[in-house]
């Protein structure tokens, strides 16, 4: 299975008051996040992870890489300083990815584009960065975190996701 996530933010102290997500400490944050990214995604699994992973030392973030499932891909964010980058649990890092997935074109970068490589021929944008606070343009995907509750996605979730009436919630009791 491929997977999609973004704005992780492990170890980042802001996360938690800028974006309100509902955990009463970053330690909690971390945890949670790590138990859904690990329920989700199993150890032979790709993850495309469209930036903004981590803060912390280059040691600390090398050991939360190692804690989550899967072969992990970074398109760069910009909260993603070179310890980042360098860190050597990433099949690969790259400032922006096109794939074929299901027989769709996707265009990764951590930003939402306007217009895109593909995108007047059914290729569709996925990113970051805005925290679901963008109104999505058609064929454009935030995958962060924030909109998909604290856990990797599918292509195929991302898809119906845009069918729903509302947005997907989790409570902390949830998770």
């Amino acid at each position: 299975m491929i997977f999609f996530t973004a704005d992780t933010h492990f170890s980042d102290p802001r996360i938690l008051r800028l974006d309100k997500r509902p955990f009463p400490n970053l330690a909690a944050h971390d945890d949670a996040l790590i138990e859904q990214w690990n329920a989700a995604v199993r150890p032979e699994d790709e993850v495309w992870h469209l930036g903004d992973f981590a803060k912390g030392t280059p040691d600390e973030k090398a050991a939360l890489l190692a804690r989550l499932n899967g072969r992990k891909h970074l398109v760069a964010g910009n909260n993603d300083d070179e310890a980042t980058l360098s860190l050597t649990g990433w099949s690969s890092v790259s400032p922006y990815q096109e794939l074929v997935v299901d027989g769709r074109k996707l265009v990764l970068c951590h930003y939402a584009f306007r217009t895109w490589n593909g995108s007047g021929k059914g290729a569709l944008n996925l990113h970051g960065h805005s925290h679901g606070k963008l109104t999505p343009m058609s064929g454009q995907y935030d995958v962060g975190v924030d909109v998909f509750p604290f856990r990797p996605v599918t292509l195929g979730d991302i898809l119906i996701s845009r069918r729903r009436r509302k947005p997907e919630t989790t409570s902390v009791g949830e998770l």
